[in-house]
């Protein structure tokens, strides 16, 4: 409508030259006014007198074409257009009547003809502009309106409707994601009106969007000059998107200080809004709770506030409740972004993928090409498409072994419930003292299915064929558990795997077989601690048996990247010792604090680089020997090429007896590929 209205002068200016005899001064007054009800009023009356006046016909039809009547006005200048064809004055105000009844097709035709016959009318080619512009025609719209500021140079008028059109045509390379040409348009907009607010603001969006964060503070930066709360809670969210989370509260805080003096209604509820959201960012759910029940005194069953009673509820894994306050934000407005796409994420977050995927969708019928919404559905066609991964290792230890290792895994999601895979392994050791090797190739084929969104069952099956200096055999593989999540911020995954004892040649020469029954427990909290359990009990085919307990109390220092440190504590028992075959004792205690840090490949972007470091350093007591220092070095760096592909390098070293079989200290390398067989799913979303 900002752009439509930008004719009305010049039309007024049109009309008001061509009166006659009556004197209409004070209705032409109200028009230029915008006091469009009195113009009316003014124009009927002078119409009882002089019911064929054609200027009073025409601004009669403008008054209530203004005054919320668009219909009754094209209909009065349709009977003007054949009481006087070919009237440029009638013609012209015709075809904006058009454009008060979002007839814009009609317009485009009408106007097409009307520039064509009057090549140097400013007024049609500035109306010209705004109805392609309204068609998101926006090249074309450009050129009339350019055309218009040939014809009366640095119109005001037509400036705006220049910078209007712009603005369109950004947004909607923006859209296309071409957006170097859209800030291109922002600066051509901010020479003709610098500094102009509007043209800031999309122009700071466009950096939150390519996350380019020193682009993005320039600007909020030039904003603050005169609008400093809009500014600062630009800033905190550019800081939280560069996940300095301290930041972005400590300028919400300083936002919250300076709009107490507002009376900008819009303005405090987004200051309000973003403070709450710093909050949660930094963790801080107790306040952001007293903080929206605070503001629900004021601002009840708004959907702003909605939202954030289902962001947080998101954050505290209370993913039902997330999804009743999306709900409800729907129920108010259906085409709501924030409800829509965030119901999306509640249901993803759940486990419900089909109706995360519906409600992606529907996003994205309401908001075409909207990049949020698509990176979400982005996001689950790559968790469920075909992939291959590739893994090569080479390992030795100070007992003189060494081995080489490829591992080639396949996996097909068939649906976002079911998932097959095969797997093959070739393994082969050596001691380079004994001259003593063997070869391993394993296969197996597993399956995978989602019971429930808490609950899902895996079992992969096969075969190991070994073959050493002494020995030939083949061996049944099984591993088989279910996952669960019993509780909030709880997973529980129980059991059972059957391997070979493939370390070194003479374990595989001694065809050791062990059965594990085992079950790991991870307890998360929202205050960064959490608990990590996992047990194994283990008979073996050498009449051996074992125990095994591991346990870790760590806390989350930082989410982005994450960082977390804490205390692991291991134990192991063994009914036999056979230390000559393997390492077994009778009790075997470990504890030592870590340290890691990690970059996750799933979250980067693709052109990125991910890494994974974790360092551990304590004592280990075997048996009622003294006890001895440990570590434990373990580094995975890799290189995200693309959606499809990625790679990376890993290593480890270790001293601690657990590590291996043996009891050696132990070194690892190896190069891992990821590549995903295809762009999307073999089956579709829905």
């Amino acid at each position: 409508m900002k752009i439509l209205k930008q004719t009305v002068f010049f039309l007024f200016l049109v009309i008001s030259t061509v009166g006659n005899a009556q004197d209409m001064s004070k209705g032409f007054s109200n028009l230029e006014k915008g006091e469009f009800d009195k113009a009316e009023v003014f124009f009927k009356n002078i119409l009882k007198d002089y019911p064929q006046n054609k200027t009073a016909r025409l601004c009669y039809a403008r008054a209530i074409g203004l005054n919320e009547q668009p219909k009754k006005a094209l209909k009065n200048f349709v009977v003007l257009k054949k009481e006087y064809p070919g009237d440029l004055e009638i013609e012209l105000n015709y075809a904006e009547a058009l454009l008060w009844n979002k007839k814009f097709d009609e317009a485009k035709v009408f106007y097409t003809t009307l520039v064509s016959k009057n090549p140097s009318s400013f007024v049609a080619h500035l109306g010209f502009a705004n109805t392609l512009s309204n068609l998101k025609e926006f090249k074309e719209a450009l050129l009339n309106v350019n055309k218009a500021l040939e014809l009366s140079p640095a119109n005001p008028g037509a400036l705006i409707s220049r910078k209007y059109i712009k603005l369109g045509y950004a947004n909607q390379k923006v859209i296309e994601k071409s957006y170097t040409e859209a800030d291109a348009f922002y600066d051509e907009i901010l020479v003709d009106f610098p500094n102009d607010k509007e043209t800031l603001l999309n122009k700071a969006n466009l950096y939150l969007i390519t996350k380019d964060i020193t682009k993005g503070k320039q600007t909020y930066t030039i904003i603050a000059k005169n609008d400093p709360v809009i500014a600062l809670n630009g800033l905190s969210l550019i800081e939280h998107i560069d996940g300095k989370d301290k930041k972005a509260l400590e300028l919400s805080q300083e936002a919250i200080e300076k709009v107490n003096n507002s009376t900008d209604e819009n303005l405090i509820k987004q200051t309000q809004e973003r403070y709450v959201q710093a909050l949660i960012w930094n963790k801080k759910y107790k306040l952001a709770d007293l903080k929206i029940t605070e503001l629900n005194t004021k601002y009840a069953n708004e959907n702003w506030l909605l939202a954030l009673s289902a962001t947080l509820a998101i954050y505290r894994s209370d993913f039902k409740d997330s999804v009743k306050y999306y709900s409800t934000i729907l129920e108010n407005n259906p085409k709501s972004f924030d409800g829509n796409l965030g119901i999306a994420n509640a249901y993803y977050a759940s486990g419900k993928v089909s109706s995360a995927v519906a409600a992606g969708k529907k996003t994205l019928e309401i908001f075409k090409n909207q990049n949020d919404a698509m990176n979400f559905i982005k996001k689950i066609n790559q968790e469920f498409t075909p992939f291959l991964e590739e893994r090569l290792s080479y390992s030795s230890d100070n007992g003189d072994n060494t081995a080489k290792a490829t591992r080639t895994l396949i996996s097909i999601p068939l649906s976002t419930k079911l998932t097959v895979n095969t797997t093959y392994q070739y393994r082969e050791t050596e001691n380079t003292t004994t001259k003593v090797s063997a070869k391993t190739n394993d296969f197996l084929l597993g399956i995978a299915y989602k019971f429930h969104p808490k609950i899902s069952y895996t079992v992969d099956a096969g075969v190991t064929s070994a073959n050493s200096t002494t020995t030939k055999y083949n061996q049944a593989l099984i591993n088989t558990y279910f996952k669960i999540k019993p509780f909030k911020l709880q997973d529980l995954e129980i059991g059972y795997k059957r391997e070979v004892q493939n370390f070194n040649s003479d374990l595989i020469d001694k065809q050791i077989a062990a059965n594990n029954y085992y079950f790991n427990y991870n307890m998360g909290t929202n205050f960064n601690f959490g608990w990590f359990t996992q047990y194994f009990y283990t008979s073996q085919t050498d009449n051996n048996t074992r125990n095994l307990l591991f346990t870790s109390f760590y806390y989350n220092f930082m989410s982005s990247p994450v960082l977390k440190g804490g205390l692991n504590y291991q134990y192991i028992a063994f009914k036999n010792q056979v230390p000559t075959d393997y390492f077994s004792p009778k009790k075997f205690n470990a504890v030592e604090l870590f340290m890691e840090i990690l970059k996750d490949e799933k979250i980067v972007e693709a052109k990125s680089w991910f890494y994974n470091a974790n360092v551990a350093t304590g004592f280990q007591f075997i048996e009622d020997n003294s006890k001895q220092w440990t570590y434990r070095v373990q580094a995975k760096f890799g290189y995200k090429f693309s959606d499809r592909l990625l790679t990376n390098i890993y290593g480890t070293r270790s001293n601690i007896a657990s590590t291996t079989a043996a009891g050696f200290t132990f070194n690892e390398i190896g190069l891992r590929l990821k590549w995903n067989l295809f762009d999307k799913p073999i089956f579709k979303l829905k």
